[in-house]
């Protein structure tokens, strides 16, 4: 019985990939189509959600009967926040779809993402929401695909592609809140899903171990073509997973068991037994001998073949990249762009970059020089009228009844498509700091850290940048005790030190006059104890009441008592 279901499993997985790839080539071939007529495409997709949504309360509000052009509507439409949506999107929560949306809008449910109190965000989910983030996953994975296409060339191979759970709580009226990759996951044909290594009902595992164990067990035995998770923390920590857990890893792949130590519900158990009970022994015995080998299990041993690494790369992530060749050797990466609850910014179409082609498609955007963010009224520009190398902060008017919405995301404009922007992720806005007129921003220390490392042989698992007031003020460099050689941490630190203000100060002219100048002290580098950023992030999470799979490790801060959460074990600065 499990080897004819084997069969029939290998058999439906080469088969399935079919119509998926016919349907997501047109969705592409459309995409690239609409880049070389970007204005009208964004100017006849904004006024089809205006129409759409004039009848709503929110319609009335700001006179969306009377928008007939982008003036019109930026004169009606106010740059707004999430906390100015809220009220309109509580009503929603409780069932009236009408305060925000209009006739036959039907709620799915709500996708929940951190905001600026323990209150999560609840960003609605609509129909055409789902299908926009459904397509815009089918234009990325079709240009990642057929650049890589081992991964189509017999068929869809398995991917292993990470999920959260789209029920977490119910609205009083009912609807889940939760998180749209889970719901994505679950719509899925039965014949696409099979080709997916997570199991749709692992979603729901609460305990973070316990579900990369699963992505792990379902997965290992495979021939796996590309793995996604948006953070690369995530796939580090699943890789890292499975070398700590290798005997137990390669026991159940042999006895097609799930060890009962992991914290599972049974009917989670239950609902993919079918998959978990086949035994893979020639699988397992070849990973027992690579182990026994080497003291390791490293992904390069149980997916020799791995096509692609798919997660997000700019901003603070690229430094988690510099860990990936120790445990997959020379796999590209692509981005999987600029994504977020609220929606799709970007396409990311070659591997290397984080920059991608704008997602006129499914969203409409408007850009605020970085320079004029603080204006009052700040003028804005359409997405074609960027210039390629000036930063900009991006808004978004989306189906889940967002507006002119600034997401905070800081951006920068690396060329065009056709007419259509490519977008590089740079910094969350609220990660700039400036005690003296300095205006640091987060892209500046990720770039200038990342230096410093490489020119004296270190690799930071993390770090982060913060302002501590003085006289002279001064940033510090915190870093956890293993990321620094106990026995010369004092000449290491120092030279660290030195190497960051000397980078900044090629990035950041006002830094670099500051620190000449002695308006700042030059910057300490502080050791902090081994598991610190672990309980750092559960900390954030609990205060943020976001997932750990939307947790992104800030680099630098702007809060002046941050450094009052850290225990110090020792310090040392440029001079010492």
């Amino acid at each position: 019985m499990l080897k004819a279901a084997k069969f029939t499993y290998d058999v439906v997985r080469k088969v399935a990939g079919l119509p998926l790839v016919h349907r997501a080539g047109r969705l592409f071939d459309d995409f690239i189509e609409k880049t070389r007529n970007c204005p009208e495409v964004q100017e006849k997709l904004l006024l089809e959600q205006i129409r759409r949504n004039a009848s709503s309360q929110f319609g009335h509000d700001f006179g969306f009967d009377d928008i007939r052009s982008y003036d019109d509507y930026r004169r009606r439409m106010p740059i707004a926040q999430y906390d100015d949506f809220e009220p309109y999107i509580a009503q929603v929560r409780e069932g009236n779809t009408g305060a925000l949306f209009g006739e036959n809008t039907k709620i799915l449910m709500f996708a929940m993402t951190s905001g600026t109190t323990k209150t999560p965000k609840t960003i609605p989910v609509t129909e055409q929401s789902v299908k926009n983030y459904r397509e815009g996953w089918m234009i990325w994975g079709i240009r990642a695909f057929t650049d890589h296409w081992d991964m189509l060339k017999w068929g869809m191979r398995p991917v292993l592609q990470m999920a959260s759970d789209w029920c977490e709580r119910r609205t009083q009226a009912g609807i889940p809140c939760g998180a749209i990759t889970g719901l994505t996951a679950k719509m899925q044909s039965p014949l696409v899903r099979i080709t997916y290594c997570l199991p749709v009902e692992a979603a729901r595992i609460k305990s973070i171990e316990a579900k990369y164990y699963v992505a792990l067990r379902m997965s290992a035995y495979r021939d796996l073509g590309c793995l996604i998770a948006a953070n690369p923390s995530t796939i580090l920590s699943i890789v890292k997973l499975g070398d700590r857990e290798k005997e137990t890893l390669i026991r159940d792949i042999a006895q097609g068991t799930i060890d009962p130590k992991w914290d599972i519900p049974g009917d989670i158990l239950d609902s993919f037994r079918w998959r978990w009970r086949i035994k893979h022994k020639s699988t397992a015995k070849r990973l027992e001998k690579i182990a026994e080998a080497t003291g390791h299990l490293m992904p390069k041993d149980y997916w020799p073949r791995l096509s692609l690494l798919a997660n997000w790369t700019g901003g603070t992530m690229g430094s988690y990249l510099k860990s990936y060749p120790e445990f997959f050797g020379d796999v590209p990466v692509r981005d999987v762009g600029l994504i977020a609850s609220e929606g799709r910014m970007t396409i990311p179409i070659e591997d290397g970059t984080s920059a991608g082609v704008l997602d006129i498609r499914h969203n409409v955007f408007e850009f605020v020089p970085a320079d004029k963010i603080d204006d009052p009224m700040p003028e804005t520009l359409l997405p074609h009228e960027l210039k390629e190398g000036h930063d900009y902060f991006i808004l978004l008017t989306t189906p889940g009844g967002l507006y002119r919405y600034n997401i905070h995301d800081m951006v920068r404009c690396r060329g065009f498509e056709g007419r259509a922007p490519l977008i590089e992720f740079l910094n969350k806005g609220a990660h700039f700091s400036s005690m003296t007129g300095e205006k640091l921003s987060e892209h500046q220390v990720v770039a200038a850290v990342r230096a410093a490392q490489e020119n004296l042989g270190l690799r930071l698992t993390s770090f982060l940048m913060l302002p501590v007031w003085g006289d002279p003020p001064r940033y510090v460099l915190l870093a956890e005790q293993g990321d620094l050689p106990a026995d010369r941490f004092a000449e290491t630190a120092s030279l660290l030190a030195r190497g960051v203000d000397t980078e900044l100060g090629k990035l950041n002219d006002e830094f670099e006059n500051r620190i000449e100048t002695r308006r700042l002290a030059s910057t300490r580098v502080i050791r902090i104890p081994d598991g610190s950023w672990a309980e750092y992030k559960k900390a954030r999470l609990n205060r943020s009441g976001g997932t750990v799979e939307q947790y992104k490790q800030p680099c630098l801060l702007p809060d002046l008592k941050a450094i009052d959460q850290f225990r110090t074990v020792d310090s040392v600065t440029a001079e010492n």
